[in-house]
């Protein structure tokens, strides 16, 4: 299996969160640092899932743990602080999230590295769950490959519009 799609479709996000300049999200929204912790807590485990396809070993695929906002702000608020390790603040933005768009970048080099491995196994069956508003709601045992279509052409692609949606032209009613 070949990671380009997903490598094209983490770029993309990546550019987006290096732009910077998102705006507060409005209620029940995330906010941008939010969205890229997601994103990073979603990337270990679908490594965790592609590291036991690769070893042969059954694996379930769950997403539901690492959308609960608890754990999302507890990871933002690992990168806040200044010795988390990150590059500082990306244009716009607050340290917390250039600390987590590194995070995120190795996070998406790691799986696809994984991703490029598997050739045949990416056939396995993998019980999957993907539980993201209304948008993405899967809940059934697909082939590895298939779940990782789904990451590259819909989770990320809806991560990235809502980072998009974050930019001041989309709330000029808060100008």
């Amino acid at each position: 299996m070949d990671s380009e799609a997903l490598r094209r479709a983490y770029d993309e996000v990546l550019a987006e969160v290096a732009a910077g300049g998102f705006e507060p999200p409005g209620d029940g929204e995330l906010s941008a640092e939010q969205i890229v912790a997601h994103l990073v807590a979603n990337d270990e485990l679908m490594s965790e899932a592609t590291e036991a396809v690769l070893a042969g070993s059954p694996f379930a695929y769950y997403d539901l743990d690492a959308i609960h906002r608890p754990q999302l702000d507890a990871l933002v608020a690992e990168y806040a602080d200044p010795g988390a390790g990150g590059v500082g603040p990306t244009a716009g933005g607050s340290a917390a999230l250039g600390g987590l768009a590194d995070r995120l970048r190795e996070t998406s080099r790691r799986l696809c590295a994984l991703v490029d491995r598997l050739g045949p196994a990416a056939q396995t069956p993998v019980e999957t769950r993907l539980h993201e508003d209304v948008d993405l709601r899967v809940d059934e045992t697909l082939p590895w490959a298939r779940t990782l279509d789904l990451h590259a052409r819909v989770h990320l692609p809806k991560h990235l519009a809502q980072l998009r949606a974050l930019r001041p032209q989309f709330h000029a009613h808060r100008a």
